[in-house]
């Protein structure tokens, strides 16, 4: 029963163009809810907040949201990370920005901190098929995935529950390259070999992705949002898109 708008960077499939103010403004005139997706811009500006953080602001919602990343803790050598942790200290400045200037917009906003994101048509099973998987042996590293249908569930779960700040993770924290690994296996194909950082040819984006380490908690989600992930762990979650 729900009336869904959307923006886009032109007009397509029914969607706003980001830049069509009056009509955005119009949207937002009519929303009950508002979730943002949209991450900093190449300068670090906050392209939402700039253009209409003052009418979301003082739109008439039950609720607003903001997908970001775990990306704001920064490196913490593999340690565990929950809500309390210090944001901006890692490669993302502009992001940890956003997250705390959207925290700050209204009193019913939840923020979604969120790691890697995996599903249909975007996952390790993908760079294995594309033979573009590389395993990078990086030791003690570890990160957080998520799928794309749990953190729907989880922003749905939000919409009767209290605004704030929620990690938004799997269970299972693992090193790339046993994700990598077991995707090829999945799909019956010869796993990648394991690389050094040095051997790997990174671009300098991907080279930042190795320099952080850490483990995401999603105890407060699942205590405060009664949400459970459908795909508790990676193994899970790449059956279920071979499935």
């Amino acid at each position: 029963g729900w009336t869904v708008t959307g923006t886009r960077r032109e007009a397509q499939g029914g969607a706003i163009a980001f830049d069509d103010e009056p009509s955005v403004l119009a949207a937002l005139a009519d929303a009950t809810h508002i979730l943002s997706s949209v991450p900093p811009a190449r300068d670090g500006s906050e392209p939402v907040l700039d253009r209409y953080g003052e009418a979301i602001q003082a739109a008439s919602l039950q609720w607003s949201g903001y997908l970001s990343s775990t990306g704001v803790y920064g490196d913490v050598a593999g340690a565990w990370v929950d809500e309390s942790a210090p944001i901006g200290s890692g490669r993302r400045k502009a992001r940890s920005e956003a997250d705390a200037r959207w925290q700050t917009l209204r009193s019913d906003m939840c923020v979604f901190r969120l790691p890697g994101i995996y599903g249909p048509g975007r996952s390790p099973l993908t760079r294995v098929r594309a033979g573009s998987a590389k395993r990078i042996d990086v030791p003690g590293q570890l990160f957080s995935r998520i799928h794309v249908d749990d953190i729907v569930s989880a922003v749905i779960a939000s919409f009767k529950s209290p605004a704030g700040v929620y990690n938004i993770a799997d269970d299972l924290p693992a090193p790339q390259h046993l994700v990598i690994a077991h995707a090829a296996r999945l799909i019956g194909l010869d796993v990648p070999p394991l690389l050094s950082l040095e051997d790997a040819d990174l671009s300098k984006t991907a080279m930042g992705f190795y320099e952080e380490s850490r483990k995401v908690t999603n105890g407060k989600a699942k205590r405060m949002l009664d949400w459970e992930p459908q795909y508790p762990d990676y193994k899970t979650g790449l059956q279920s898109l071979l499935d």
